[in-house]
């Protein structure tokens, strides 16, 4: 448990499921040591996630509704920040703020505020005077990869983040039969992952069509979605029954790509465009499509060469980077 219980908000907003992702394994991470955690999100996922009773007692998350305008969402940050006194901030990728409203906003939380640092596009980092704006935090964390000021005097790198610790995975068997597979049915799972902006969430079912088709009887296709769809699966956090997924098909995000990593579970993904984000640069060249053939081809050769040794375990950064926030507040008397 940690020495002294504390308030902490964690600020995630941002468009699909990424920033959420985040601040949820962060916040599961800090409830367990005993803290109280507020997380605001704009995510259009999170009204469908069950994340209280997911994150544990203690947290709370209050959801912006995503369809808000600039000035909405911005009134609605500054109404949560003037609530009351946190005893850390903690504020996912953008140290400005989603739509710059932070710069006005930071000088008025009178406690320690960390930012969780990670690459960002350099030409957003250029225009906006992101160097200037990271001087405003007591500690960057940077999760697992490389990112622009990863080398401040304040900042403290860890392992990537992750939602769950490996022993929190259900079995391989257990997976598959939450992935619908019956007993006596051998085939080898490949997800695909629908999750993103709607369109891409659309596009990620018509993969998984494609692949039925192509793939045939070698395979079963699941088409996975953190919510309730019409045609999808729902499955969140997808990442707990990766045990029993023999290949996985997404996109570049950060959780994608750590999660495939952490379980050494076969990637084949898009470079999804975005602002701030360089998915290309996440991804290796033998996990990276452009089109559609592609894809098809490379989760072919990757069936053919079959089942690979899969680690057992892995180190989660979440901890780390709880016991650097609890540090940086201990040594500002939060």
């Amino acid at each position: 448990m940690a020495a002294r219980r504390r308030h902490w908000r964690l600020y995630a907003l941002g468009g699909g499921l990424g920033h959420l992702t985040r601040a949820a394994a962060l916040a599961r991470a800090a409830v367990a040591r005993g803290h109280a955690v507020e997380v605001l999100t704009n995510s259009p996922f999170a009204p469908g996630l069950p994340l209280e009773s997911w994150l544990g007692p203690g947290a709370t998350v209050h959801r912006v509704d995503a369809r808000l305008d600039k000035a909405a969402t911005v009134a609605a940050v500054g109404a949560w920040l003037a609530g009351s006194t946190p005893g850390v901030l903690v504020v996912d990728t953008f140290p400005r703020g989603l739509a710059g409203e932070l710069v006005a906003l930071l000088p008025t939380v009178r406690a320690p505020r960390v930012l969780v640092h990670r690459d960002l596009n350099p030409v957003y980092v250029e225009r906006f005077d992101v160097a200037h704006a990271v001087d405003a935090f007591d500690l960057l964390v940077v999760p697992g990869e490389d990112a622009p000021f990863a080398h401040h005097p304040r900042a403290v790198r860890t392992a990537p983040w992750l939602l769950l610790d490996a022993d929190a995975l259900v079995s391989r068997e257990e997976a598959r039969r939450q992935l619908g597979m019956e007993d006596g049915d051998a085939r080898p799972v490949v997800a695909v992952m629908g999750c993103g902006r709607p369109e891409e969430v659309a596009e990620a079912g018509e993969t998984a069509d494609r692949l039925r088709v192509s793939l045939g009887e070698r395979a079963a296709v699941r088409w996975l979605v953190p919510t309730a769809h019409a045609s999808g699966q729902a499955v969140w956090p997808a990442l707990a029954v990766m045990r029993g997924v023999d290949v996985l098909v997404g996109a570049g995000g950060y959780n994608t790509v750590q999660e495939a990593r952490a379980t050494g579970t076969p990637l084949v993904a898009w470079a999804r465009p975005r602002l701030y984000d360089r998915q290309a640069l996440r991804l290796r060249e033998a996990e990276r499509v452009g089109d559609a053939a592609q894809l098809e081809a490379k989760v072919a050769l990757l069936l053919q060469e079959g089942t690979r040794a899969r680690p057992a375990a892995w180190v989660n950064g979440v901890h780390a980077a709880v016991e650097a926030i609890e540090r940086v507040a201990r040594q500002a008397g939060a």
